[in-house]
């Protein structure tokens, strides 16, 4: 059953968001409803971001899976994620992506990740108690990076930790809107571009 709405929710995706055959293939892998808290169960699979305690909300299906093909996984050995969350977004990271590296700053969310991530029995996600704002710089570069909070700035440390040739997604305030941009960096240079209207919890300094 839970394979049959993963693949309804997928399609529903796809009615809105075109979506490569990569990121299909990595929504159907994973089981939404183990990362939705217990009472939003019946609604794991609707396309609409679910609140899951400290003022934090899970990210709708259709956000995840946006912000996945933005990224452009292909090629990519390595992506940090700032913002772990629920582990949902690291979840399909994994599945795409030989080495997920996920930052959370509010403990009580890190654990409750970690437990769903060894319950999907995942391996290849590696997570870290911290202001995600820092970066993780012990295993940088990353030939990814993935903001799933919205920031008004980008700290210079994110980017030094980014390969060159590497893509950086982030949502942006920019005005009343928050929009995801995708930033890449060059050799001498960073271009970025504005890709889509998001909303996000904005992001937070420190750890709780």
């Amino acid at each position: 059953m839970q394979s049959i709405k993963t693949a309804q929710m997928v399609r529903e995706i796809m009615r809105q968001f075109p979506l490569s055959q990569n990121v299909q293939n990595a929504l159907l892998k994973i089981n939404r409803e183990i990362f939705v808290p217990e009472g939003f169960r019946h609604l794991a699979y609707s396309l609409e971001a679910l609140p899951m305690g400290a003022s934090q909300w899970i990210s709708s299906p259709l956000t995840v899976a946006k912000m996945t093909e933005y990224l452009q996984c292909e090629g990519a050995d390595s992506v940090l994620e700032i913002g772990c969350g629920s582990g949902y977004q690291a979840a399909i990271l994994s599945c795409l992506i030989r080495r997920v590296f996920s930052v959370e700053r509010i403990e009580k969310l890190l654990n409750e990740a970690r437990t769903r991530i060894k319950t999907c029995n995942i391996s290849n996600i590696n997570t870290k108690l911290d202001d995600g704002q820092k970066g993780w710089s012990a295993y940088a570069p990353y030939d990814r990076i993935l903001f799933s909070a919205m920031t008004m700035t980008i700290p210079q440390e994110i980017f030094d930790q980014l390969e060159v040739g590497g893509i950086l997604i982030v949502p942006i305030q920019r005005g009343n809107a928050q929009i995801i941009t995708r930033f890449c960096k060059h050799s001498h240079s960073i271009t970025h571009e504005e890709l889509d209207s998001c909303v996000f919890v904005p992001i937070q300094n420190g750890v709780e």
